[in-house]
Order: C-alpha cells, then structure tokens, then sequence
C-alpha cells in the first residue's frame, strides 16, 4: 500500500467513540422497549469506562512516550468528542428515557419531592443501612488525601467552622462502600401506585450534615476517578505468571488517573482541588448532569416490574434437524458437520457434547481453550469431572483475558487440584482460539471430535452474543486442532497445518494471499468479491490489502460491529469499498469471510473465524480460522450471517468516506429479527 493510493485512516479512538454513538442511538429508538433504552445507557457507559481504563489509557502512555502528548491531534480530537458523547448521553437519560419510564409510572424520587413519609423512610434506611458504614474523612496534614479506588463513588465536601480542635480544615472526602446498594426501591405503600426509587447519592446528600456534625456543608459533589486498569506483568521475568498476575490485581484499582467525574453544580474550586490531588489536566474533568455512574441503572432495570417495556423473552431453539433429538451429539458428529448459529440456536449441544465426552470411557483426552466463561460455568465443572474419572484433561487457561483475570486465575487453581494439566499460553501471547477436543478410541483408532467457536464458552454471552459453533470430526481440521494444543502445551514449533489458518503464524499472511487472489481476478475481469464479517478492523496490513483488492476492481462489502479505521467510498482509492455496522439486540460477534475470484465453486473460500482485523489479533495472539468446506453449511452461513446483513435496513448504519455513520433506514428488515424468525 503505497501513501500515494491510500486514504486517511480514521483514528481508532475516534471509531470506538462512533460505536458508542451507535449504541447511544438505540436509546432514543421508539421501537425499542423503554427499559432496553435504559439498558443501553447503560452499556454506554460500561463501554466509556472501558474506553478510558483501556484504549484511552494506552493512547495517552503512547503519546507521553513520543513526547507528543501535547501535539496529538487524534487524541485531543478524542477528547472533545468523548465529552460530546457524554453530554448527549445524559441528555437522553434526562429529557428522553427518565420522562418517558414517569410517563409509564417508574419514577426515580429525588429527596425534594418526597413526601414527608418517603423521607421517614429514607432517614430510617439511612441511619440502619448506610451511616453505619460511611467514614467520613477530614483532610489535614495528618489525615492526608485517601486512595481512592477505580470507579469507586465518593463524595467532596467543603465545610465551614472548626473541627474537633478548633483548626478550619474545610474539605472532606466520604468513600462510599461498594457493598451499599446504588438504587433502592420504596414500599410500594408509599408510591401510591408508582414503581419508585430511591438513588444512594440522594440519600447521602439528603443527609450529609448529619455526618459532620456542628459544621456547615457549604458545598458538596459526588464524584469518580477512571484509572489506567491493563496489568503490569513481565512475563520474561515471573517464574509463575498465575502467582504474578494474583498479585498485580490487587493493585489494579489504583493504576494512573485517566478522568475525573464530577456532578455538574460541583463548584469549580472543589473540581480543581480534586484535578490537583489526581495530577490531571482540566480536559480530564467530565462534569455530568446525573448520577456519575449510570450503569448502576441497570438495578433498576432489574427491580423494576414491567414486561412490557423489556424486549420479548427470546428462547434460543434446540437444532433438531442436525441434532435429533434422542440422539447423541458425538454420534451425529460422526456423520456430518454441525454448525450452530446462537442466539438463535442453543448453546446447550456443546455442553451436552462435553458431558458425552466426560461420561464416555471410550474417551480417553479432552482439550480445552478457556477465555472468559465467567464465575459459574457448568463447562468447566465438567471438565473438573473429566479429570475425577482419570480421564487426561488439559486446559489451555487464558490468564490474561481483561476483566476475567480473576475468574480465570481461580478456574485455574480448581482445575489443578484434580489433576488437570493447566497452562497458561505462550509468553507474550494471548490465547484468543475457542477449541474443544475430545480424542476417542474406537476400536483401533483413535478419532478426534472438536468444537471450533467464533466465541467464547459462556453459557450466558451465548444467549446475548451471535457467534457459530462448528462441531466436526473432520481428521484434517481435528488433527490441525491437536496440533494447536501440543503447540501450547510443549512450546515446541507448530506442526504444519492442513486446514486452520492459526495466528501469530500464517493468519495474516493467508489473508493478505487471498485478497491479492481476488485483485488478480478483478485485473483479469473474472468475479471477484469480499465479503467479511468481523468486530473491528484496524490492522494496517490488512487494511492494505482491501485498498489494493479495491483499487483493483473487486467488489467489498465489510459488516464491522465496532472500530473501523478504513474510510469507504473515497473516489479512485476505497470507491468499491463499501462499510456497515448492525447494532441491534444482541451483539454481534460473529467472523464470517468469504472471497471469491472466479467463476466456478473451487474459486472461492470461506472461513469462520476467532480473530478480529486488528494487528493485537495477527501477532499478539492465538487466534484461529478454518474453512467451511460442506457446500449446504457454506450457503447457510452466506445466507445468515451474510446476506440479511447487507440488507438490514432496520439497526444497520452505513460508514461515510468523513468516518461518520448514518443509518441506513428505519422500517426495513432488520437481520436479527428475520434470524429469530427463522429459528422459531
């Protein structure tokens, strides 16, 4: 990709930041249940705490280790776009959402317009519940500024007269525990007919003298620190990366000050007080009409009683016409391969699959990935039961998933104590690949059954995330599975695959050939397409490689839920380019690519996949593909996870060549809908 053919890339802060203005859009969509618009305010939020703990946090280290923190224009772009974002992001809450739940009798009570019962009450749940756990902290030389957690809600307060000792130490700071409940709801007796709530910082403000008593509140403000929360280990230099990473999560809540949050009548003297005590720069200081957390909203959504302001109840369908009922999973596996398409298929038959597995003698080894399959996973507890009845269990456990490292470190430490060989991936490497393999011995044989995913093994994302299952005893796609595993496993070089491309080693590469495969076709006037579904694309290699497929004359459709950093539609270099995203009920999470250059059905591929398009998930990690070879499973994947996508015209929004999106309708088709049609 030569500077003079290639576009301006969009920012990578700039598109995460256009995601979230997707899914801040679904709030105000009137065809969305009241409470699902509250949810995903919700999920905004959750999505900027992880854009400043994260990518934010990363761009700024970048920048400080370049000198150009004060030069770079893409991250001071950043910033005023994020307040932007979150400006919009309460006015919805405020003047959309909030009115519209009073309007169907869900209220949130705020301490003036309460009745004189309502604030009994309150004062009783405050003096019982509350105030027996806040530790209010005066700020002098002795009592210096406290630690103060990541994310954590605390209260600033300036006071006037003396303490205790006649000295005027005017500020305080109240931590407020996590234990507390942010969001309380009132006796029903006491609403005449409402659903109502309380908030805590209502509480606590409405009761705030009470807990400095013989001095004057002058002021006060809740307020939020986001810290820098990646982890600092060098796995070069631990001898036991599990102990290592244990003991760095207890530092995580404290990592470097990232933004400040305040309510927006904190007076300007106590936000600069507390920019001082953070060390951050006033573009740091977000000031917000609202709670400083809004996920905690999501208490609300869950106490409030209201079915008909939630989504429908979605029960995802057993696929009986791969999967007899009555019918063991390995037995149909046997036969053909089985692909399972969630939400809209269950889960279930990969957890049946592995308790085949476990309760199987003939099954003698069972290999697993672990990323993220949460605190409670009934996969994990049967692979617990494997190791019981001596089968050879390994778990190729993925310490260093963000966010899961925890749940991961104690998954870790329970598999070891029954004998599962546990290892943690390669040094400098994530393991991202989703496999599962069961090696059985039939009579002289032994014969290998796998589960491949696009995602993770969580019973509870599958309900919420689309992604394929892929189970096959295909010998050449199992036995490359199986090389995967001795490859984590013994550290030696990885045995030359057949039919899974696996990264850091020869994902990219293959790509890139298939793509310039598809150019040569478009030089030479054969077909020649791309179509490809994943999360997010920003690997410059990549990247490239699309421009040149482009330039050549190949047709490009990209369906990319989140960042996408290649600008679409730019006259003589992406004009054949064309880019959407499909924001809707569940989250798209599904890798589908396919590419076509020529005319017969040996000119063309198409894979599924573990990996996003970003250099993290080419080099940095181990990430899968593999080929879909069944011709009636390689149509349904094009007809589900394709298609319906190009033609949404309902949560679909269309990329601009400028790196802003526009919908690309309202009262079309929508994918996810017509999917769970389908499937019903």
């Amino acid at each position: 990709m030569t500077s003079s053919r290639a576009p301006a890339l969009i920012s990578r802060e700039r598109s995460i930041l256009e995601f979230n203005r997707r899914v801040l859009a679904q709030a105000r969509r009137k065809d969305v249940p009241l409470l699902e618009r509250l949810r995903y305010i919700c999920i905004v939020s959750s999505n900027m705490d992880e854009f400043f703990e994260v990518r934010f946090a990363d761009a700024l280290e970048a920048a400080r280790l370049t000198d150009e923190l004060d030069d770079d224009e893409d991250l001071a772009r950043a910033v005023v776009e994020a307040h932007a974002l979150i400006d919009e992001q309460y006015r919805v809450f405020n003047e959309e959402v909030m009115p519209a739940l009073a309007a169907e009798r869900i209220v949130i009570v705020n301490h003036a317009d309460r009745t004189e019962a309502q604030r009994q009450w309150v004062s009783q749940f405050f003096h019982r519940e509350v105030q027996p756990l806040l530790m209010p902290l005066g700020l002098d030389p002795a009592h210096p500024f406290p630690q103060v957690a990541n994310k954590s809600l605390n209260f600033i307060a300036q006071l006037a007269g003396a303490d205790a000792f006649g000295r005027e130490n005017s500020i305080a700071i109240i931590k407020v525990p996590r234990v507390l409940p942010r969001i309380i709801r009132l006796p029903d007796r006491l609403t005449d007919g409402h659903q109502a709530f309380v908030m805590l910082t209502s509480v606590i403000r409405a009761h705030l003298a009470e807990l400095f008593p013989g001095r004057q509140v002058l002021a006060f403000s809740q307020f939020r620190v986001t810290r820098d929360s990646d982890l600092d280990v060098d796995e070069d230099d631990v001898t036991n990366l599990r102990q290592a990473l244990r003991s760095e999560l207890t530092t995580r809540h404290y990592g470097r000050e990232i933004r400040l949050e305040v309510v927006n009548t904190c007076p300007p003297e106590l936000a600069q007080f507390l920019l001082n005590q953070f060390d951050l720069p006033p573009a740091a200081l977000y000031r917000v009409n609202g709670p400083v957390n809004l996920v905690r909203m999501n208490t609300l959504i869950d106490l409030a009683v209201a079915p008909k302001l939630r989504f429908a109840p979605h029960e995802p369908t057993w696929p009986t016409t791969q999967l007899p009922r009555g019918r063991r999973v390995m037995d149909c596996m046997a036969e053909r391969d089985i692909l399972l398409h969630q939400p809209f298929e269950s889960f279930d038959p990969v957890v049946k699959f592995l308790r085949e597995a476990v309760e199987d003698p003939k099954v003698l080894a069972i290999k697993q990935t672990i990323y993220r399959t949460g605190t409670e996973s009934v996969l994990m507890e049967l692979l617990i039961e494997a190791a019981r009845r001596g089968k050879e269990v390994l778990a190729v456990v993925e310490l260093k998933a963000r966010f899961d490292e925890e749940a991961n470190i104690n998954w870790a430490e329970r598999l070891e104590r029954v004998g599962v060989q546990v290892v943690y991936g390669i040094v400098g490497l994530k393991t991202h690949a989703k496999l599962l393999l069961a090696t059985r011995k039939e009579g002289r044989h032994m014969v290998r059954y796998a589960h491949l995913s696009t995602g993770n093994y969580n019973s509870k994302t599958a309900r919420l995330y689309t992604d394929l299952g892929f189970l096959t005893t295909d010998p050449e796609i199992t036995a490359d599975a199986d090389a995967v595993f001795r490859h984590l496993a013994s550290l030696n070089p990885l045995d030359r695959t057949k039919r899974l491309l696996v990264a850091p080693f020869d994902l990219q590469s293959t790509l890139v050939e298939l793509m310039q495969k598809v150019a040569g076709a478009a030089r030479a006037g054969r077909p020649a397409r791309i179509v490809a579904k994943f999360n997010a694309l920003t690997d410059p290699v990549l990247i490239g490689a699309l421009l040149e497929a482009g330039q050549a004359g190949a047709e490009i459709d990209l369906i990319v839920r989140g960042a996408c950093m290649l600008p679409p539609g730019v006259p003589g270099l992406s004009e054949r380019i064309r880019v959407r995203s499909v924001v809707g009920r569940f989250l798209e999470h599904t890798r589908v690519l396919y590419f076509r250059w020529g005319e017969s059905e040996r000119d063309e591929a198409l894979y599924l996949s573990s990996a996003d398009w970003m250099t993290r998930n080419m080099l940095r990690r181990i990430e899968i593909a593999w080929p879909v070879r069944d011709a009636a499973l390689r149509q349904r994947v094009i007809d589900e996870c394709l298609v319906p996508y190009l033609h949404d015209g309902r949560d679909a929004w269309v990329l601009e060549s400028d790196g802003r999106y526009r919908r690309a309708g309202e009262d079309g088709l929508s994918a996810q809908q017509a999917l769970v049609a389908r499937h019903g």
